[in-house]
């Protein structure tokens, strides 16, 4: 799931997240799932101070005496009063292209624990956004968000972000960070995305958590499982996930019978909305299977895309 740039800037002057209970699942009538255990090693940054003005410790465990101030001399200030000031000065910064500014007032915005401001930093050191790639950095501003708000609201923009995070954490601990203390954990990859895909509804944490099932990874292989999560991905318009289950439904397998005309349809939705470039696989999936198919299946396909285009429409009810 892709938190987009203009959700970002639309939710960053809503300071804080909402503590919940667990929504989702007590309206089921089920237990709440257990979020997995926290992560440890979060070093952050804190917000800039005149450390001059701060008293040392000497060898005694005593401090020195702080220098005496001229007369009227004003304290040293903190960069800003509070997060809302430094976002709006995030914004400022960032349009008038002073990058550095801009870093320095995200880093104190979640410093202040402001659930955006961490996230966006996150995402901005795992993709060099701005500033140096650091997936270290990354990975500890995404433990941060889930270790303190797993118990979101689902379906909520904080919900939203923090189901992200979960997905972020699954993918650095399937391949870890080279150099650092987060080593490659398909235990822990598997509980990020359960955990993302069940308690959040994530549609990447539930196209991850397919993928684990498919490939054994974490968890014992289950055909089954992997076609139930890669379908409620689908559903939800993750492209890649159409066109794995549309693949797995053409082909069949153990646990998931062979449903040709139902495949062709999830690979005709996946290779419409996919770019040519980036998706090239799923093109060729859907060649693939398109001309394997019986006449009878490629007719079937194509009245179910139809249906499944009026009805995202809105043109006619679910059945």
């Amino acid at each position: 799931m892709r938190i987009s740039d203009a959700i970002i800037v639309g939710t960053l002057l809503v300071l804080g997240c909402q503590p919940a209970a667990w929504a989702q699942d007590a309206v089921a009538g089920r237990a709440a799932p257990i979020p997995p255990r926290p992560i440890p090693g979060v070093a952050l940054p804190e917000p800039e101070t005149d450390d001059s003005a701060v008293p040392q410790p000497l060898a005694g465990g005593l401090t020195t005496a702080p220098a005496a101030p001229a007369p009227r001399a004003a304290l040293p200030l903190a960069p800003f009063t509070n997060a809302r000031e430094a976002l709006r000065a995030w914004m400022r910064d960032k349009t008038a292209g002073d990058q550095v500014g801009a870093v320095r007032a995200l880093e104190y915005a979640a410093s202040q624990g402001h659930l955006t401001a961490q996230f966006k930093l996150g995402r901005m050191y795992a993709g060099g956004e701005g500033v140096p790639t650091n997936d270290l950095k990354a990975f500890e501003y995404f433990s941060k968000i889930a270790d303190e708000n797993a118990d979101a609201i689902p379906g909520t923009a904080d919900g939203r972000i923090v189901g992200s995070a979960f997905v972020a954490l699954g993918g650095y601990f399937i391949d870890g960070i080279k150099g650092t203390y987060v080593k490659p954990n398909a235990d822990r990859a598997f509980d990020m995305f359960h955990y993302a895909a069940s308690y959040f509804g994530d549609p990447e944490g539930q196209y991850n958590l397919a993928r684990l099932y498919m490939n054994g990874q974490g968890t014992p292989r289950d055909q089954r499982q992997a076609a139930r999560w890669m379908k409620l991905a689908a559903e939800k318009g993750h492209v890649p996930a159409r066109a794995v289950f549309g693949d797995m439904l053409v082909r069949g397998s153990d646990g998931v019978p062979r449903q040709v005309s139902q495949g062709l349809m999830w690979l005709s939705l996946a290779r419409d909305a996919a770019d040519p470039q980036r998706d090239a696989w799923i093109l060729e999936r859907y060649d693939a299977a398109f001309a394997a198919a019986s006449a009878g299946d490629r007719s079937a396909a194509l009245a179910l895309v139809e249906r499944q285009q009026q009805y995202t429409s809105g043109r006619i009810p679910p059945r």
